[in-house]
């Protein structure tokens, strides 16, 4: 086994603003640099890709100076915060865009997956497509037909694979582009984080197929994804990205342990009221939490077992009384797992607000479920069915080890994560 690609100094900068304004001067001075053989002036501009930051000049780096190596067979998983460059760098390498500076050597025919129906045309069937896609990736006609039936059969489409694909669905064209990409024999397979439009069943299907080309045919696979329990079950080695630099490349384990502890935490460190990243009309606003045990008490740590309150501080941001509320509260583990969910709809609960009423909610935890360690929340409402607010990595609470069963033994932390009352009869 060799290096199947090799991505030396890849730099991506684009200009902010509106397109085309200033830059004939530009690309005029760009042109009067290169014909003396000095340096584009512009390379030495830019500001980092950090989207917090306000623009204080015209150019940004969405990457700077990536360099690393893959071999065959390998699947390595790119990992970041949103904008952190992950679907550029996709970009480059499936050369859809150029890098401004740098080089990338690959070896064999690389098919990618970039967004919903990538490199399909609209028009034509499902099957068209399926060998148009064949041809762009270098096969004959006898080569994708051998393949055919494989991928409708794997696509799930085969009722719709005459039907013109501008009529599909996002899902049905996500299934098929992945049927497609996937089973065109690629040298290198490169797939964002488009699987996410697919239904569970599908993304298990298509996990399982990537499994098959890394493992059984020795193909390489380069995967963008959010899921960190994805990322860990599917890769050999992950390079996180972080403001369009690479951070850290190494073992899957290790590499998700110190993005989750670096990144994950920064997004709960400023107070909820003040969080600006999130979505809904606003009608409610979720302002604060905090946790107490049975004596009423605040908690910042809550031991398996114990008796608590979750209690949420939320607005009624009109002037108007509000029914029909939904208010759910989703409980990750600390690899992005979603574990359970607290929702008053689940529980036939009614919620109401005054208008203008600022409202303490509170969910009752009877016995405290969950093993030993750190989870974080998403904070969801809506009223009838709109989203008024929605806070994704809202906060986080802290698990310590307690006597959950009532019989002094505590179970070791590595088995798993809930805590179930049970009885041997």
């Amino acid at each position: 086994m060799g290096i199947i690609l090799k991505a030396k100094n890849i730099s991506k900068q684009y200009r902010l603003g509106l397109v085309g304004t200033g830059t004939l001067s530009h690309d005029l001075n760009r042109f009067w640099y290169r014909i003396r053989g000095k340096e584009d002036p512009y390379l030495k501009v830019g500001a980092a890709n950090d989207r917090s930051e306000t623009a204080t000049e015209n150019y940004v780096w969405a990457l700077r100076d990536i360099n690393f190596e893959v071999q065959e067979g390998e699947v390595l998983g790119i990992i970041g915060k949103n904008g952190a460059g992950k679907s550029t760098l996709l970009k480059i390498l499936s050369k859809v865009t150029s890098p401004t500076t740098g080089v990338i050597k690959t070896k064999g025919r690389i098919a990618s997956l970039l967004e919903v129906g990538t490199g399909f045309h609209p028009e034509l069937t499902g099957r068209e497509n399926i060998y148009l896609n064949g041809a762009i990736l270098g096969m004959n006609k006898k080569e994708i037909a051998s393949k055919e039936e494989e991928i409708v059969d794997f696509s799930g489409c085969a009722m719709y694979i005459d039907t013109p694909v501008k009529r599909y669905s996002s899902g049905m064209r996500v299934r098929l582009a992945f049927a497609v990409a996937a089973h065109l024999e690629p040298d290198i397979l490169v797939v964002d984080e488009v699987l996410a439009v697919g239904d569970a069943e599908f993304q298990k299907k298509a996990i399982g197929k990537m499994q098959d080309i890394s493992k059984g045919e020795g193909r390489t696979v380069l995967f963008v994804s959010h899921n960190m329990a994805t990322i860990q079950n599917l890769c050999t080695r992950v390079m996180l990205l972080n403001n369009g630099t690479v951070d850290i490349v190494g073992k899957t384990e290790k590499v998700i342990n110190h993005y989750l502890k670096k990144f994950r935490n920064e997004e709960v460190v400023k107070e909820l009221s003040l969080r600006t990243d999130r979505n809904g009309d606003g009608r409610l606003k979720f302002l604060d939490y905090w946790f107490v045990n049975a004596s009423g008490e605040r908690i910042n740590i809550i031991p398996s077992g114990i008796t608590y309150k979750m209690v949420i501080k939320i607005e009624n941001t009109t002037a108007f009384a509000l029914k029909n509320i939904r208010i759910s509260v989703g409980i990750d583990d600390n690899h992005e797992r979603r574990i359970t969910i607290f929702s008053n709809d689940l529980m036939n609960q009614e919620i109401h607000f005054k208008p203008n009423e600022t409202k303490l909610v509170k969910i009752f935890v009877p016995e405290n479920p969950f093993q030993s360690g750190k989870y974080h929340f998403t904070l969801f409402t809506s009223i009838d069915q709109q989203v008024a607010d929605w806070v994704i990595n809202a906060g986080l609470f802290e698990v310590e080890q307690g006597d959950f069963f009532k019989t002094g033994r505590i179970l070791p932390i590595n088995q798993g994560n809930i805590l179930v009352t049970h009885e041997f009869q």
